[in-house]
């Protein structure tokens, strides 16, 4: 499947809009797409999955390392596939997005806010495709998209002034219609705020979909196999919760659970029973927008008699949050969750953290042995205060954690991190192994 990266010149740019455009656009010209994400975001592969009509692929070199990352690309199905960026073309130590199209030796186009200017909108392009070389990232800008941009003499002087070698693909014009709402932990979600279909389509009208095509190539094959690229079948039966309150899941993560396991899913905001199942994974996701609900509900009232008779239970950041005895929003409203863990949680208006983590097991948990270190993200505007006896699963090398030296929260045969981890990490086969020990 050949590809390549839609890299922004920073943040806010308009690389979500620009990809979703791209999509329509690409798709419009008879193209079978595949999405992409660099970075270990959640909310932008919704958006894409509304378009494209398939799960969106999470590329990030910190969670997946570069064999995992070519794995987790050559999953994805299509012709072609549109990768997007994460913050700006070169920011970012742990994953940026020319760190992903250098590893999947794929062609980066720019998208850059040409709203008011023209020749500087080339010397832009110009200056980003150059500073690859300046610092030795073997990247390759070929051209560029210019977000919110005017036909006519602003089309025209943007074309003149680039360089013969970086192409133009076309623009995005301004309109309110491609503006997605947001809120904390980012934009809306794809299924609740997904662009009309009428305006992305008068967007994909100004892009050059068969010329995008033709600049896309195809990654390397993947030179080894580690212990996660061939996953063994086991005698469990996993039960995922899936609502609005909990969303936040890789599509590999599903994936795994899928090949090794038999997977259930249920609805705590729903109010349905836990299953009959070996195990709990609480993704990620928004309990705080549905606190009340998950409260009445009852379901986690019955997960926390289930955990302290024993069953294991996963939460990762809101599954964590849910885990806790009680969760109050940023408003002061508070509500009671499963009470599993010895923690109450607080909402702040402000994120708490925001990083690549690495966290190195104290003992062994339900996810990794003692000493191993595994790889995550951690993006969150909570806060936890955790009794003073709690127990910790991890030590954090980097990142924050719960308390700023320690993540994973343990009670009973549970863990809870704020930490969200990818399966080329090896820690949810770790859980799987467990739950059919």
């Amino acid at each position: 499947m050949n590809g390549f990266v839609l890299g922004g010149v920073s943040s806010g740019v308009g690389k979500t809009v620009a990809t979703l455009a791209v999509l329509q656009a690409l798709e419009d010209a008879g193209y079978d797409v595949q999405p992409a994400k660099a970075g270990p975001d959640f909310i932008d592969p919704s958006h894409h999955e509304a378009v494209a009509g398939r799960p969106s692929r999470t590329l990030d070199l910190w969670l997946c390392g570069e064999d995992g990352l070519r794995r987790n690309y050559r999953r994805g199905e299509g012709d072609v596939c549109v990768v997007e960026g994460v913050m700006g073309l070169y920011d970012g130590d742990g994953s940026s997005t020319a760190m992903v199209a250098e590893a999947l030796d794929l062609p980066a186009v720019l998208v850059v806010d040409a709203s008011a200017g023209m020749e500087s909108v080339a010397a832009t392009a110009l200056g980003f495709r150059e500073y690859a070389r300046r610092i030795g990232r073997d990247v390759e800008v070929v051209g560029i998209v210019a977000q919110r941009a005017h036909g006519g003499r602003h089309e025209q002087g943007i074309r003149d002034a680039l360089p013969d070698d970086l192409e133009y693909f076309g623009r995005i014009p301004p309109n309110d219609d491609l503006e997605i709402p947001d809120r904390h932990l980012g934009l809306e979600m794809g299924a609740e705020a997904a662009l009309p279909r009428e305006a992305l389509r008068e967007a994909a009208e100004t892009l050059e979909g068969e010329r995008l095509a033709s600049v896309a190539s195809e990654p390397p094959a993947v030179e080894s196999t580690g212990r996660a690229s061939d996953p063994e079948p086991v005698d469990a039966r996993i039960a995922v919760a899936s609502d609005a309150a909990f969303c936040f899941r890789y599509p590999a993560t599903i994936e795994r659970f899928r090949e090794r396991a038999d997977l259930v899913t249920f609805s705590p905001v729903a109010g349905d029973p836990v299953p009959d199942c070996d195990g709990v994974y609480l993704p990620g996701g928004y309990p705080e927008l549905h606190a009340d609900e998950l409260e009445a509900a009852g379901t986690l009232a019955e997960l926390g008699e289930r955990a302290s008779d024993g069953l294991p239970v996963l939460g990762e950041c809101g599954g964590l949050m849910a885990m806790s005895r009680s969760l109050t929003t940023a408003d002061g409203e508070r509500s009671e969750m499963a009470a599993i863990l010895p923690a109450d949680v607080s909402v702040h208006d402000r994120y708490q953290a925001l990083d690549h983590v690495e966290l190195e097991a104290v003992d062994g948990t339900l996810t990794a042995t003692a000493g191993e270190t595994i790889r995550g993200h951690e993006f969150h505007y909570s806060s936890a205060d955790v009794d003073g006896d709690a127990r910790f699963a991890f030590e954090t090398v980097r990142g924050d954690g719960i308390d700023g030296e320690h993540d994973g929260l343990t009670e009973y045969d549970s863990l809870g991190t704020y930490a969200h981890v990818h399966p080329e990490s090896g820690a949810f086969d770790r859980f799987l192994e467990a739950l059919s020990s």
